[in-house]
């Protein structure tokens, strides 16, 4: 057992003391809980190392350290240490993301060595819900992605991409990761769309992180044609309803807090606002 202050990789052995962590804020945890409850702490399954912070032997704090980099329940002390860590293994991650108080701080740690970033948004309000709206019915058109609509999808899933983050997911290896990572979500039932008379999607959305706990919708989009004539409320009603019935008892997202439309949106569905998440893209 440690009994110093130390920060160290997690090993396999130390999953039930990593989970006890995560479970203290199941909504803002959603993300890594999820991949955890999969893939263990294993680096190979869990596509990164999991940085453990302990205070007098117990671990207090993690940091998630792959594609992204995310501090988890992160005291500033812990902070220090991840950061500390991070410099020395150099920049692997494409952004950094968490809770906006304990990512403004990693970042401003790591910004003389890291910087500069592509994009800051130091606020994206997290928002959550625990019921049905009464107001908004369910647009009875939004239903689950088939894997036989793939390819009708994936464009969709392209432009928001584009569109949120800021350059194209099929960059690098051709979209190969990214491909793989929508179609885990259609064929595990977590893909949502409605789809013209055309067959082009008007509005998608996904479930991107579920535990028993709570769950997180991602990827909401709706075609530029269609923005502005009241499909995104109804089909974020439509994907809060599969969610609450067939995933977890909460849902949450977060947002950029300069895309008022959205924010309207989601707050007309009942989502209101429990605190903030901030990203550093690179």
């Amino acid at each position: 057992m440690l009994t110093q202050t130390t920060s160290r990789v997690l090993e396999p052995s130390d999953l039930d003391a990593a989970l006890a962590v995560l479970d203290r804020e199941p909504v803002a945890n959603a993300f890594v809980t999820s991949r955890v409850q999969i893939a263990g702490l294993d680096p190979w399954r869990l596509g990164g190392e999991m940085w453990g912070w302990y205070e007098d032997g117990m671990l207090t704090s993690l940091c998630y350290a792959g594609a992204n980099l995310v501090p988890i329940c992160a005291t500033p002390r812990a902070v220090r240490a991840f950061a500390d860590r991070a410099r020395r293994a150099g920049r692997r991650c494409s952004s950094i993301v968490g809770p906006a108080g304990s990512t403004a701080d990693l970042w401003r740690l790591l910004e003389p060595q890291w910087g500069p970033a592509r994009d800051v948004r130091r606020r994206q309000p997290l928002m959550v819900t625990d019921s049905l709206p009464s107001g908004i019915a369910p647009d009875p058109y939004v239903r689950r992605v088939r894997k036989d609509e793939m390819e009708t999808l994936m464009p969709a899933c392209v432009a928001m991409f584009t569109e949120e983050v800021g350059v194209s997911p099929l960059a690098g290896d051709g979209g190969l990761l990214y491909q793989a990572r929508v179609a885990e979500l259609v064929g595990s039932g977590r893909a949502f769309a409605r789809f013209d008379t055309d067959g082009k999607v008007v509005f998608k959305a996904e479930i991107g992180a579920a535990t028993d706990r709570a769950c997180q919708i991602q990827g909401v989009w709706v075609a530029p044609e269609y923005r502005g004539t009241g499909v995104a409320a109804p089909g974020m009603a439509a994907v809060l309803r599969y969610a609450l019935a067939d995933v977890a008892p909460v849902v949450s997202l977060y947002v950029n807090d300069f895309n008022t439309a959205a924010r309207r949106a989601y707050t007309r569905v009942g989502f209101q606002e429990v605190g903030a998440f901030m990203s550093v893209l690179f």
